[in-house]
């Protein structure tokens, strides 16, 4: 009988638990190599909202609102060129409360946020964003001025995009379902 099983295992080379091999990953295998190339220029950022900091909170949450935007540039009063602050809905729940609305933002923004470049890769800007705990991060121009805002929703998106297949086309979850339940009265 072993000699048996010994030439099925041979003429069909049935591997032994833990000689499986390493996992192979489906063809959008690499997506780390596509955020090592992409760039942080290649995801298309949010172009900047920018508001001086001496706008009151007002001012800045009608105009993030009307724009549909959850995070704004703070730049300086006299230069709209010179990056000194954020103001992301994070910082309105944490720091504002209903009746300081006519404050200036310059009172409750994130001072001297982290930037990044265009031409940094998207690899870079997710380490950055991690470590930092950062949803969004200023993007400035060589000279420092900004040019847009990028927001980890747009890293998500062009991860989904480098895999689409094994994130779009996920099986439902039937434990997450409500069981239909008929009452006996």
């Amino acid at each position: 009988m072993e000699v048996e099983e010994r030439k099925i295992e041979e003429e069909f080379e049935i591997p032994l638990e833990g000689d499986e091999g390493e996992l192979e990953l489906r063809r959008h295998h690499d997506v780390g190599r596509r955020l090592l190339e992409a760039r942080v220029a290649d995801v298309d950022p949010t172009p900047a909202l920018t508001i001086a900091e001496d706008a009151t909170i007002a001012e800045t949450v009608e105009g993030m609102r009307a724009l549909g935007v959850d995070a704004v540039i703070v730049v300086a009063r006299d230069d709209d060129r010179e990056v000194v602050g954020i103001f992301t809905e994070r910082d309105r729940l944490l720091r504002v409360g209903g009746e300081e609305l006519g404050m200036r933002i310059g009172a409750v923004m994130t001072p001297a946020p982290e930037t990044l470049c265009p031409r940094h890769s998207l690899a870079f800007a997710l380490n950055r964003m991690t470590t930092g705990r950062y949803c969004h991060v200023p993007i400035v121009d060589d000279a420092g001025a900004p040019v847009a805002m990028l927001s980890v929703r747009e890293l998500l998106n062009f991860i989904v995009e480098c895999i689409p297949e094994e994130i779009l086309n996920l099986p439902p979850e039937p434990d997450l379902a409500q069981p239909y339940r008929i009452d006996s009265e």
